[in-house]
């Protein structure tokens, strides 16, 4: 079914390495492996306040006891259950982590392993006394994560992201440049400035508003529906100088979001302002009851007794031009301050590039990219629902702060997959291919095969991962097998090299030279070596 997969024996192997290289972090800078339950009671999350907040993206589900209980997407609440156990701060900070499957329903699982809704996850939590301790693990996960993803071969741009669903101070996302990538980054060229589309900001050049009418003026639009169609129908209301009115639902209210009507909504920063739980656009004839007017010529002047958010760019503005809540007229000469009663100035708008850099007024990139990463301060949010304190060095109860730090084993492999491979199939890393050599038999003599043997079985005393190719098929087919599924090297034994006292050593990029057979084994750990160490 959508979102469920497989993993053959190849996966399992890359997995499996993935798994590794996060655990010697891990362990590196001090945590310690856990394994939690994937089932949990829902009554705990129901405690963190967020059974509601994950909504439909939980599986659900109830014991023949009729309790209910939840498949876990995270593992916060049951952690810091397991925190109070601690009683002093001497026994902190902790570093506490695992691997292990999660559970997540997806609307539209898709991109093959990036977005299913039962993946394996490595996520790990951080419990300090203060906000100091929190961001020394913060900046210890920081760079273990560098590190994990330039052990796989991944180039990672930590940028700055929304919190979302997990709450606290400020959050790091990991992500490489991929066009298969279902994430938009804005990024500066300098390197400056470096941020998810649902958290960053630029700057905007000023426009000017030019005088119009001492107050709001109606005037009729006939079939006008769109700001393209408007700023055709009326030369002195451009996109920039109209209000875009998008209305949403947000906890059962009614909720009017204002933008530039050149600009675009981020949905999450709409979520982030407002702090709402169950949000979606409002229908047609919710605004309409509510409004007296459909989509194409709504606004929100003179609008009373409703949430009213308002992206930064409106601030100031004069002799806009927005829809006057009667269907086939707007109204010009609004002055966005005066004339509209914002509830919160928040920033809502969607960066394009070309927009200044905040930083350095560079010109700024929107690029796709793919997170491999994400992590968290979280604070004290969960501590305080759960009680989680310990006594601090005047014996005074202090709650903990808290760290979260997650990498998905899966969408990790398939990040790297879109980084490396070429018309002919995968170019893994040494470091998480499956196999780091295979030697491939050319011909079916015995003495062929017997060399060929020989030489994987003294690979594998060397302790390198080698598969034997002896299969009863053509060179080509063989040849291609190898390419296809990434093997990094590959030793070619025919019964024209033996007679030479050679092997034919190949790369996976494509580079190849004959060896001497007595040389063969050790310069292919020479140069498994030396392209691990590349990686390091």
């Amino acid at each position: 079914m959508a979102g469920a997969y497989s993993l053959l024996p190849l996966a399992m192997r890359t997995r499996d390495k993935i798994g590794r290289i996060i655990r010697e972090e891990m362990n590196a800078i001090g945590a310690q492996e856990f394994l939690l339950p994937a089932i949990q009671p829902a009554e705990i999350w129901q405690k963190s306040g967020r059974l509601e907040i994950m909504g439909q993206e939980m599986f659900r589900l109830k014991d023949r006891k009729d309790a209910d209980l939840a498949l876990g997407m995270t593992h916060e609440e049951v952690f810091v259950s397991l925190a109070l156990e601690m009683n002093s701060y001497r026994e902190l900070p902790q570093l506490w982590y695992q691997i292990q499957t999660k559970f997540r329903d997806e609307p539209r699982p898709k991109a093959g392993v990036l977005r299913t809704r039962e993946f394996t996850m490595k996520d790990s939590y951080s419990f300090d006394i203060d906000d100091a301790g929190l961001d020394k693990s913060f900046e210890n996960h920081r760079r273990a994560y560098l590190r994990i993803f330039s052990r796989m071969g991944l180039d990672t741009i930590a940028i700055d992201a929304s919190s979302g669903a997990m709450g606290g101070s400020g959050s790091i996302e990991f992500v490489i440049r991929s066009e298969a990538g279902e994430d938009l980054v804005v990024l500066c060229p300098t390197g400056d400035y470096a941020a998810n589309v649902e958290k960053a900001t630029s700057d905007l050049a000023p426009v000017e508003d030019p005088p119009g009418p001492s107050g709001p003026e109606p005037f009729d639009t006939p079939g006008i529906r769109t700001i393209a169609a408007l700023a055709e129908f009326s030369p002195d209301a451009p996109p920039e100088r109209q209000i875009k009115s998008l209305f949403y639902v947000i906890d059962g209210q009614l909720t009017i979001a204002l933008v530039r009507g050149d600009h675009g909504l981020i949905e999450q920063k709409l979520v982030d302002a407002t702090g709402g739980i169950d949000i979606r656009p409002a229908e047609s004839d919710e605004i309409f009851d509510a409004m007296g007017a459909h989509p194409g010529s709504l606004g929100a002047v003179g609008i009373e007794g409703m949430t009213i958010v308002a992206d930064h760019a409106l601030a100031g503005r004069s002799n806009m031009t927005t829809g006057a809540n009667i269907d086939d007229q707007h109204v010009r000469g609004v002055n966005v301050e005066r004339d509209i009663r914002v509830t919160k100035w928040v920033d809502l708008r969607e960066v394009e590039a070309g927009e200044a850099c905040p930083a350095c007024g560079t010109a700024l990139d929107v690029v796709k990219a793919i997170e491999v990463g994400h992590i968290f301060k979280l604070g004290r949010r969960f501590a305080e629902a759960f009680g989680a304190t310990v006594l601090d060095n005047d014996g005074k109860p202090q709650t903990i702060t808290m760290g979260s730090y997650g990498i998905g084993l899966e969408r990790a492999m398939a990040a790297v997959a879109e980084a490396y491979h070429d018309e002919s199939g995968l170019m893994w890393p040494v470091s998480v291919a499956p196999y780091e050599l295979v030697v491939t038999v050319i011909g079916n003599d015995e003495p062929t095969l017997q060399r060929a043997e020989e030489l994987y079985l003294a690979a594998q005393e060397q302790g390198i991962e080698v598969i034997l190719d002896d299969r009863d098929e053509r060179p080509g087919v063989k040849f291609a097998d190898a390419e296809l599924v990434g093997i990094p090297y590959r030793m070619v034994v025919g019964p024209r090299g033996l007679e030479k006292g050679v092997v034919e050593w190949k790369t996976r990029a494509g580079d190849g030279a004959d060896v001497a057979l007595e040389d063969a084994i050790a310069h292919a750990a020479d140069s498994i070596e030396q392209a691990k160490a590349a990686l390091l």
